[in-house]
């Protein structure tokens, strides 16, 4: 790492750890309190904060609303794992929850799975817990459970060094060089406080733009940073009442200009662009919450469109259409779980439903030889290139 790159001492300072072999890392300063914002970021906020406004509001008023968060988390949980590399792609999540097993890919659907897992934990223990360096730990425990890097100390924070962009795997050789382990309690003692300090005049947004700058800065995790950084940002919008479900996913913006996105955040660090930082993540803000707020409203018209066309229907394939709704890779097995009916009864609302062009059966099988079908106008919903897999 090149020290003479760090020159802002506001965000953090450059120390060189002892011995033969030492080698330069980054120690953040304490996150910030009180921020003046410059008109453009000002701007950007009022943006996010109205699209993010319009989306809580959905959340709220939108019939049966909690059918989103399942597509929707599977959304950002795809998109944050793709950032890292991981190749699963939404159809293959989808389909993989749907039949049971993994697909071809099962070392990259089982990651996806796990943070989707992972962000349900974290959503749940939020009634029990407030967002802490505890329920940091026992989520990433979820996060990298059974997947590359669970040699790596799940669930506990690093004793070793770790480093970012190195050509040789080299701390020497890094573009950047997180705290030594030995630094890690104060900054994250200071990051648990900013988390839970409600009386600080900084807008909610702006406060999560710095708490997941400083989470990847810090680095606590030997692996998983990433994802559990990213996994944050929703979990602390909840938190605050920002939004009433994870209806939210900026991984999806991170991942489409990953370049940017990493770049912003080692700007603040080297030359504390801060600024520019926040206009980046609240600009993702803003476009993500219209995209989710977008296929909200298109989820809800074909909900009661299909439930509008079995008005006089007297079976219970309007129960179907919500699962269709929540995920568009239906099974027999799942049909039958969901609705507690028989195999038969199950598969005749499937049959029932495909002659109304509303499923299609996949040419692929699943696990078995287990046969499934695509409620292909939700997967084009959702994400158009789903529709056409399987």
């Amino acid at each position: 790492m090149d020290p003479t790159r760090f020159v802002a001492p506001s965000v953090g300072t450059v120390v060189k750890t002892p011995g033969r072999h030492g080698f330069y890392s980054f120690i953040p300063a304490a996150m910030p309190r009180t921020l003046a914002l410059d008109p453009q970021t000002v701007l950007s906020l009022s943006e996010a904060d109205t699209a993010l406004g319009r989306l809580a509001g959905a959340g709220r008023l939108l019939p049966n609303p909690h059918i989103l968060v399942e597509p929707y988390i599977t959304q950002e949980a795809v998109a944050s794992s793709r950032i890292e590399g991981t190749q699963a792609s939404m159809a293959e999540v989808f389909q993989a929850a749907a039949i049971g097993g993994d697909s071809p890919e099962g070392t990259d659907v089982r990651e996806v799975r796990n943070y989707i897992e992972a962000m349900n934990r974290g959503l749940a223990r939020l009634s029990e817990l407030p967002l802490c360096l505890r329920l940091i730990r026992e989520i990433h425990g979820v996060l990298m459970r059974g997947v590359r890097g669970r040699e790596r100390q799940p669930g506990e924070f690093r004793m070793s060094p770790n480093w970012i962009g190195s050509p040789n795997d080299r701390p020497d050789t890094a573009m950047f060089v997180p705290p030594p382990s030995e630094h890690l309690g104060t900054a994250l003692a200071d990051l648990e406080g900013f988390m839970n300090e409600d009386d600080m005049p900084l807008p909610a947004l702006v406060r999560c733009a710095l708490l997941h700058y400083q989470f990847e800065t810090i680095h606590p995790f030997l692996d998983g940073n990433g994802r559990m950084g990213r996994l944050l940002i929703v979990l602390y919008l909840v938190e605050k009442g920002r939004l009433p479900m994870p209806l939210l996913y900026t991984s999806s913006y991170f991942e489409q200009h990953r370049r940017e996105y990493y770049e912003r955040l080692q700007a603040v660090r080297e030359r504390g662009e801060l600024q520019e930082w926040l206009q980046f993540f609240l600009t993702a803000v803003a476009v993500e919450a219209t995209d989710a707020l977008a296929k909200a409203e298109n989820l809800a018209d074909l909900r009661e469109r299909y439930r509008r066309d079995l008005a006089s229907s007297r079976s219970r394939a309007h129960e179907v259409v919500d699962l269709m709704i929540t995920n568009p890779v239906v099974t027999v097995r799942r049909v039958q779980q969901g609705l507690d009916i028989t195999q038969p009864g199950a598969q005749n609302l499937i049959n029932s439903l495909h002659d109304r062009g509303w499923l299609r059966p996949s040419p692929q099988r699943g696990p078995s030889g287990r046969r499934y079908w695509i409620a292909t106008e939700v997967a084009e919903v959702l994400e158009p290139a789903a529709a056409g897999s399987g």
